[in-house]
């Protein structure tokens, strides 16, 4: 009896843990934009750089999802849309699939065989593996993807020990009720996807192949949906230098710096920070972008963590999957303010042009926040090589250029931290 004790006790521990491990995985996102970032960063860090220190595990810490540039085709759209989607429905469905079952115990229903448990056995599952699915596209790091394949594996054998101790309880009428529904999605979908498992004649070896499977299709979905992004990121490439527009609208900008600044055989003097034996990324964006401090500490005002507005940029960044993205700093301090958004954002630009006649939507005006890439070999690297798993990236400095002209205004050496020092950033 109490080896059997320890065995449960064990079994809960290992599928509690596993969903802690994914919680502290998938909200990374929402404590980076808060006041606590370097509290959880003193502890969370670290791991972050044991992981990157070797090439078999630097993978885990990169992301396989557009986050700071705007997704810039209408798959990637629609992928970051379904995030959002997944994550509000995960929510609302472990909601209510708990409240069924904390009421069935209080009134003593017996088998919660009512709503969606009338379809699926555990649909406080499925909607957790909505709701997880949902935070890797929101949170799109490798990392979160291995800790939800764990939280995946960890519940389906959570859910078998389940049914074995409902059929102990309930005997033949939990049989009948596991006959007529699904496991975790309803029982005709279900037999169609277990259909490549039916060559497995031993049922011991069903639950084993299901564990490997799990890590290689939510996983390799990971590296697919990278290959996608970096293919269709807007890039213009010239010598040693590549740039990467934030907004995909911005790729004919992009085409017109290379052509006016990095045309010649030289690279430009006033950028004295750029050294023709390295290699250059360059992330073309709105002089005033909002995300622009996880490239590099540009300033105060690209410091998310600093400005004490986290539960609004949370909601901006599941409800508003894009306009986040392009909505500046001044914004949120305008609503609170209850001024002009236009002519707060004219009065707070870096560039300093404070014209009531320029129009921010048409503003030809660009900042090029410029990355060094270290890797291991010899030779340059240029477009979506830049972004390999192999490589470094270094801040290094910044320009502010009228696209139009060609004409740089201001060009400034940067620290080689982001504002969120040394804490891994997204590349993508």
């Amino acid at each position: 009896m109490l080896v059997q004790n320890f065995v449960e006790l064990s079994k809960k521990i290992a599928a509690r843990g596993g969903i802690m491990v994914f919680f502290i995985m998938a909200f990374e996102v929402m404590i980076m934009i808060s006041p606590f970032a370097f509290f959880f960063y003193s502890v969370f860090n670290p791991i972050l750089h044991w992981l990157q220190d070797y090439s078999a595990t630097r993978w885990l810490t990169s992301f396989f999802l557009p986050h700071m540039i705007l997704p810039p085709t209408m798959f990637l759209k629609a992928v970051r849309i379904l995030g959002s989607v997944l994550f509000v429905l995960g929510s609302l469905t472990l909601f209510l699939c708990a409240l069924q079952v904390y009421l069935g115990k209080i009134f003593k229903w017996g088998i919660a065989s009512k709503g969606l448990y009338s379809y699926i056995r555990h649909p406080q599952y499925l909607a957790l593996g909505l709701w997880g699915t949902g935070m890797s596209i929101l949170w799109p790091r490798f990392l979160v993807l291995a800790s939800l394949s764990i939280m995946f594996i960890l519940y389906y054998f959570l859910a078998k020990d389940e049914e074995r101790r409902m059929l102990g309880q309930f005997g033949d009428g939990y049989r009948e009720y596991m006959e007529s529904t699904g496991m975790f999605l309803p029982r005709s979908i279900e037999k169609g996807l277990s259909a490549p498992f039916g060559f497995l004649r031993s049922s011991s070896l069903k639950p084993i192949a299901i564990t490997f499977c799990i890590p290689f299709v939510v996983i390799g979905t990971g590296f697919l949906l990278r290959a996608v992004t970096l293919n269709s990121l807007p890039i213009e490439a010239s010598r040693n230098v590549t740039l990467v527009s934030i907004l995909p609208e911005d790729d004919g900008l992009s085409a017109n710096v290379m052509k006016e600044v990095f045309a010649g055989t030289d690279l430009p003097p006033s950028l004295s920070f750029l050294k023709p034996e390295k290699d250059y990324l360059g992330y073309v964006m709105p002089p005033d972008y909002v995300m622009q401090g996880m490239i590099a500490d540009t300033g105060v005002a690209s410091h998310l963590h600093q400005h004490h507005n986290t539960f609004a940029l949370i909601a901006d960044w599941i409800f508003n999957p894009f306009e986040h993205l392009r909505r500046p700093p001044s914004a949120q301090m305008a609503a609170m303010l209850h001024a002009d958004p236009a002519m707060a954002r004219r009065h707070h630009c870096p560039v300093m042009v404070d014209n009531a006649a320029m129009d921010c939507q048409s503003c030809p005006l660009r900042r090029i926040v410029f990355v060094e890439i270290d890797h291991n070999g010899d030779g340059h690297l240029s477009n979506t090589r830049l972004f390999s798993f192999n490589t470094t990236r270094v801040p290094i400095g910044f320009m502010d250029i009228n696209t139009r002209t060609g004409d740089i205004i201001n060009v400034k050496q940067v620290g080689t931290a982001t504002a969120w020092m040394d804490v891994p950033t997204p590349a993508i």
